[in-house]
């Protein structure tokens, strides 16, 4: 195998094992049948009282829970809202693991920051509603000092919530950021974790408390996270109308495909990987999915892409084993927006990144032209911070012409 292709394959196996163990993060998985309780800092978990916890919160969601169940609705925009206004209704401090539904009894998360700020002595429950069940924290403070007992209880097929794990663990990271944002990080155990590394495994949480403009979440939802950061660069670097600079098209095909079409791209990477797939894409299908969402000649777009004038098509080489990408990365939130006299909308987005304990690692503004109800077209990003030194070490791009031979020996 030659030195670029092993190179390739390490970077991909080490992207593979860092899907594994980011499951103790933030997104807790939700099919596991494991309960494991670490004690530390002496703090230990109450079954009595968890379990009599579990059954009110279940109590307070059943209705919701039946109807959800019933019309096949369980984790949408709509019930997760309910779930989280009626928690806060009885008075629990409860918010959503999506971020799209402001916390409510915020007031109680911002006085507990305070104690710990003040060194006082606190206790505090935070409910997260997930697709298919809750997260709960439980903090205590006192001297400065912050421990966490994270459990995850997952509705069973009788609609009641069960409890798959539980862990228990010093915050040695606490943070409320100024964007808004209760940060904590500290080291939990986990079988799987454990398997794959022989150490424990560290817990990442970022919990927005601010409450953020409803709008700014409709514009996110619709214009930016269907995109996102992942095998993309249409947020990550600079661009206009009047100069595409480094956009990818082919990512952005890959991208746009789907939200065109409802249906996956049909170009796959050939299954042995040691042969690199090439295909040729109908110039129409091509400039019609990348059409969608930008305003540009057919020209523009093949002296941005390897287009084949005899064949009326695109090549096309869809990523492949040698182009996977680091999985943990940040997801976009829209802060802020300017609605523009030319009926364009200029969003402001902070790319907010749990597993690193930043809620902006870097912002940009992306500026969105609405055609219609349904459609619309992006106009130009700009990276506004940082100005310098910006470095996006999670992304790969595709390989380069010169690279895709040498790692498939110019295969086709």
């Amino acid at each position: 195998m030659k030195k670029k292709n092993r190179k390739h394959l390490l970077f991909a196996m080490i992207s593979m094992i860092m899907m594994i163990l980011t499951g103790c993060g933030d997104e807790t998985p939700e099919v596991s049948d494991i309960e494991i309780i670490q004690t530390d800092n002496e703090a230990y978990l109450s079954a009595e009282n968890d379990s009599a916890d579990a059954e009110r919160i279940e109590e307070i969601l059943s209705d919701i829970y039946e109807e959800a169940a019933d019309a096949n609705t369980l984790g949408s925009l709509d019930i997760t809202r309910r779930m989280v206004i009626r928690l806060g209704e009885n008075g629990y401090v409860a918010v959503d693991s999506g971020n799209q539904v402001d916390m409510t009894q915020a007031e109680q998360a911002l006085g507990f920051c305070r104690a710990v700020d003040e060194k006082e002595t606190a206790e505090l429950t935070i409910i997260v509603i997930m697709g298919m069940g809750i997260r709960k924290f439980d903090l205590k403070t006192e001297d400065g000092n912050v421990n966490i007992v994270r459990e995850y209880y997952q509705y069973d097929q009788n609609g009641c919530l069960k409890n798959r794990s539980a862990v228990s663990y010093p915050a040695d990271f606490w943070q409320y950021s100024e964007e808004g944002y209760l940060i904590f990080e500290g080291s939990c155990f986990s079988v799987e974790g454990y398997i794959l590394t022989l150490s424990a495994t560290r817990e990442h949480t970022m919990l927005r408390i601010l409450p953020l403009d409803e709008k700014c979440r409709e514009y996110n939802r619709k214009y930016i996270l269907p995109v996102g950061y992942e095998q993309n660069n249409l947020f990550l670097c600079n661009w206009s109308e009047d100069d595409f600079g480094d956009l990818d098209f082919y990512d952005l095909f890959d991208r746009f495909y789907p939200m065109v079409h409802g249906q996956p791209v049909p170009y796959l990477p050939d299954e042995d990987l040691e042969v690199g797939a090439v295909y040729h894409v109908p110039d129409e299908l091509f400039e019609n999915v990348i059409g969608a969402y930008f305003n540009m000649d057919s020209q523009t777009l093949h002296s941005k892409t390897k287009y084949i004038p005899e064949l009326a098509a695109y090549e096309y080489r869809p990523r492949g084993f040698y182009e996977v990408e680091y999985p943990d990365i940040a997801y976009p939130e829209v802060v802020g927006y300017t609605e523009n006299e030319d009926g364009t909308v200029m969003l402001i987005i902070n790319a907010v990144y749990p597993n690193g304990n930043m809620s902006k690692e870097f912002s940009h503004t992306t500026v969105i032209r609405p055609l219609s109800e349904e459609s619309f077209q992006y106009v130009s990003n700009e990276i506004i911070l940082p100005e310098e030194d910006y470095n996006i070490w999670w992304h790969s791009n595709r390989l380069t012409e010169e690279e895709w031979n040498e790692v498939y020996g110019g295969t086709e």
